[in-house]
């Protein structure tokens, strides 16, 4: 497959994902940050994410277990992962994350933990989608190309 090719495929998916809900403009900022001086800025940051909401779920999973749950506890754990999915553009992680802190509201704890799983499953959902992508974006580069920016592809 020539680059040309390549590119056309990752901008068709890198569109799919807005377009769905996985992404949002806070994504795009984020790539607008990324330079020469720093090529894997993006995927520092998504990683770093991707650990901290792993920590996040284990200990929202953990709180839940617990005979007396700390409602407090488990929507200050929200309220972070919300924040943070926020800040890389992850819109259906986040928005899971709101819907998670109004069962946290009302002390609801077989809404909060319906709402543990989804959030998990949004977050196995945008990791594996971001993981193609920058797959996607290592073989451009590998063959030669470049990645385009938001703006050459009409966002």
């Amino acid at each position: 497959m020539d680059v040309g090719q390549m590119r056309r495929q990752w901008v068709e998916y890198t569109k799919s994902l807005f377009m769905e809900g996985f992404l949002d403009s806070q994504f795009e900022q984020l790539q607008q940050l990324q330079d020469e001086s720093n090529p894997d800025f993006v995927v520092e940051v998504v990683s770093l994410f991707f650990e901290d909401s792993e920590r996040l779920l284990n200990d929202l999973t953990r709180a839940l277990d617990q005979p007396s749950v700390d409602f407090k506890l488990v929507d200050s754990y929200v309220h972070q992962l919300k924040g943070s999915s926020s800040s890389i553009g992850a819109s259906r992680v986040k928005n899971a994350c709101i819907a998670f802190r109004n069962f946290c509201e009302e002390q609801n704890v077989e809404g909060c933990r319906r709402c543990l799983q989804q959030v998990k499953q949004e977050n196995l959902l945008v990791k594996n989608k971001l993981e193609t992508l920058f797959r996607m974006e290592q073989q451009i580069v590998a063959a030669g190309g470049s990645i385009p920016n938001m703006e050459q592809i009409g966002f």
